[in-house]
């Protein structure tokens, strides 16, 4: 794989969907990743949507990353393959599922699906943070830890996702019960979980 082309400086702006899907048809396995030059909804500009280019990416085995502002017209987004063994979001979930019913998948992105659902991960999919809730493990931890339990309470709902999404992507039991140990160390500190 390449990666001359991911850097901000080289990001590349699409004006239709189509030309990003005939990017990812040539370069979906050949390439670190890109990042993509979108225009803002009032910028009048022709442009590919945010919304746009996640349900393409995902018929790739790709996904959206990290999103930059860059100027008043156009924010910069990234997209790059699916690192191996990455947790899926419920969301991506379900926009799979219509993609494939509706027969827009390719195979790398039906290769990605496949060995999600094999090694569990596809049905471990965490939820969003509007259907996300605090797990029993989390509400009895903070139960017994007061000061945790303040501050926990005190955080914004982007916040206390951060902590219930750092539980939910936890691999194994183990890693699990370090995580929630470490949070509610760091909440009983008065520190937020990063």
């Amino acid at each position: 794989m390449t990666d001359t082309l991911d850097t901000p400086e080289n990001a590349r702006p699409f004006a239709r969907i189509a030309q990003l899907e005939s990017w990812l048809e040539k370069h979906h396995a050949d390439r670190n990743g890109l990042w993509l030059k979108i225009a803002k909804r009032d910028s009048g500009v022709e442009s590919v949507s945010w919304a746009e280019v996640v349900d393409s990416v995902l018929c790739f085995g790709w996904i959206d990353g990290q999103r930059k502002s860059l100027d008043a017209v156009y924010y910069l987004q990234r997209i790059t393959p699916r690192r191996r063994r990455s947790a899926w979001s419920l969301i991506n979930v379900e926009k799979v599922e219509a993609l494939t019913e509706a027969g827009r998948m390719r195979a790398a992105g039906l290769a990605e699906v496949e060995a999600a659902r094999a090694d569990g991960r596809w049905a471990a999919a965490y939820p969003p943070q509007s259907r996300a809730t605090v797990p029993d493990d989390l509400t009895a931890a903070l139960d017994a830890d007061e000061p945790a339990r303040v501050f926990f309470d005190r955080l914004s709902r982007s916040d206390r996702f951060l902590v219930l999404l750092r539980l939910m992507t936890a691999t194994t039991p183990d890693v699990r019960a370090a995580r929630l140990q470490k949070a509610v160390a760091s909440m009983a500190a008065g520190r937020k979980v990063r």
